[in-house]
Parts: C-alpha cells; structure tokens; sequence
C-alpha cells in the first residue's frame, strides 16, 4: 500500500520512544510506500487534496531517522492510507487539517478518522462516560471554577485542549492562586479550562492503557518524577511495566465499542486509580515503551486492522 504520514518533523523523533516512528519502521517492514509531510504543507487545490512532502524510508539511526527523497507534491486521493499523526494544540489549525483529510472520504482511508478526532477531543470525549471519570467542570467562568473547587478541596486545573502536561496545576483546599491562574490562562487564550477532583492514586502513577480498534491490547504505567504532580514522559515521568486490572478492562468495553464505530484505531486513554481521565485520539503515544515491557508489537496489530479494513 501507499502510506502517507501527516507529522511533526520526522528529522528530530526519538528513535525509541516516538510512536509514529515505530508505525511507519512496521508499515515498511510489511512492504508499504511512505511519504512523509509536515501539516502545514497540506492543502485543498482545485478540488483536490494535495501534500508537499517526501517518499521517504526509515531507519534506527539516531541522528537520521529518515531518509527522505526530494520534495514532491502529491495527490493523497492517490494513496491507500494518510495517518493524521501531528501533535496538539488542538488549535484551529489542526482542526482545519482534519476538515481538508475529510474530503479523502471513500477513497483514502485516514486514521484515526478526522471527522471523529475533531469531534473527540480528548478532555471532552470522556464526558460521555461519567460513571468512569473524576468530578469535573469545563469552564471559563471563574466564580463557576471556584465553586467546584470549594466543593472538591483539591483539584487538578489545566487548559483544555493542552498536552504533553503542558500547563498542569495542583491546587490543594488551601490554596491562593486560582485567580492569578485564571488571569494567566484567559489573558492569552478565549478556551476553557478543565478541572478535575484530584486523584491522590497519580503517585503511584497514571497508566496508559493502548487500544486497537475498540480492543485494549496492553497498558504501560507513567510515575511522576519526583516532587511533581505531573506523569507525562514529555515532562519528566518513567514509563514502567503495569498489568491490565479488571476496572481498566471495564472501562475499556465501556468506551471501546465508540470507538471502534467511530474510526478511532490507535487510541490511548489515560486512567488513574479506578478513574478515567482522558481518552487520546490525536497522536497517542506508549506503543514502543509496550512492546519493550511485555513483548506486545501493538504497530503489527494496528497495521493489521488496518489492512483488513483497506482490503
């Protein structure tokens, strides 16, 4: 098959962690054409969707990753598959990336779906599951905020449609700084902000539990560093091996059966304690740090729904 990566710079991934890498290190190794492009070199041109980038082929080394061919446009109707794998903020940007990848409906299959990634934002999916999450507020409305605060003691306030651990904080019962925090956040941004019950379970860490197509297929768990709040690997936390419990299987037939009607293929929620906290649809990570922990090559079996669905 033909197979187009729409990513952030592939030049600079880490060899051995970057998710993406390892999709398309599998997607070669099964005998797949890849061409690589930056989102901002996508575009609707006369009716057709079109990307300026590079055929390209990958390799483990460090210092180059890639070995990429010259710059060519191309015409993505042409290819069997586009991964929509560039990070958040998910900005108007990205969400004009993921309104053009729609017109390649019914001749491109694009995963995960961009209709759906733009509806299942990843702090807003788990809404539609409330018997799984934390207390929660969504809002701009400081005196709204406030509220749930002082009904909840400690929380965890972050923005909206942030990642990596980007912009977490803890705010305990005590705590002064809501307002300052406030101004902060809506001084530079018209977005909401989420917050949530803290989970005093984050010490012993937030899993990462990895779905195929609806199914979970393993979990790794993610510690904060020391004196952090925060369990994200961009920011410091160690990935290390966990099982699978019977609450993450419960939450996992609650959600996956969405999912999966949905177009939602390589998805990675978070969990903490017995709680779930979000559901990554954008560009998951956690599958090379798996299949270290417990031997599970979960790029084979995300290639193999793949397949079986462009078949």
């Amino acid at each position: 098959m033909k197979i187009a990566f729409q990513m952030d710079p592939i030049t600079g991934v880490d060899i051995n962690a970057d998710s993406s890498f390892r999709l398309a290190e599998e997607a070669q190794a099964r005998g797949h054409e890849l061409f690589y492009y930056g989102p901002d070199q996508l575009a609707f041109d006369e009716g057709r969707i079109t990307a300026r980038g590079h055929r390209m082929a990958v390799q483990r080394v460090a210092d180059q990753p890639a070995i990429l061919e010259p710059k060519e446009v191309v015409d993505l109707a042409d290819y069997d598959v586009v991964w929509l794998r560039q990070d958040p903020p998910f900005d108007m940007h990205y969400i004009t990336t993921t309104h053009l990848l729609d017109r390649l409906a019914g001749q491109t299959l694009v995963v995960n779906d961009p209709f759906w990634v733009r509806n299942f934002p990843e702090k807003l999916l788990v809404l539609n599951f409330p018997d799984l999450t934390p207390p929660t507020t969504i809002a701009r409305d400081l005196r709204t905020i406030r509220e749930f605060k002082d009904r909840h003691g400690d929380v965890i306030l972050k923005p909206l449609y942030g990642n990596g651990g980007a912009g977490v904080f803890k705010l305990d019962a005590q705590d002064r700084n809501l307002s300052s925090l406030h101004e902060l956040f809506t001084g530079f941004s018209r977005e909401p902000l989420i917050v949530q019950k803290y989970l005093p379970a984050v010490t012993a860490g937030d899993k990462r539990v990895i779905l195929v197509d609806g199914e979970p297929v393993g979990a790794i768990n993610r510690v904060p560093a020391a004196g952090e709040v925060r369990s994200n690997m961009h920011v410091g936390g160690r990935p290390e091996k966990v099982e699978l419990t019977p609450r993450d299987l419960e939450i996992c037939a609650a959600i996956g059966p969405t999912l999966k009607e949905k177009g939602q293929i390589f998805v990675g929620i978070d969990v903490i304690g017995d709680y779930l906290t979000e559901i990554n649809v954008t560009s998951p990570t956690g599958i090379q740090e798996l299949e270290r922990f417990d031997g599970i090559n979960v790029a084979e079996k995300i290639w193999q729904a793949i397949e079986a669905k462009c078949s």
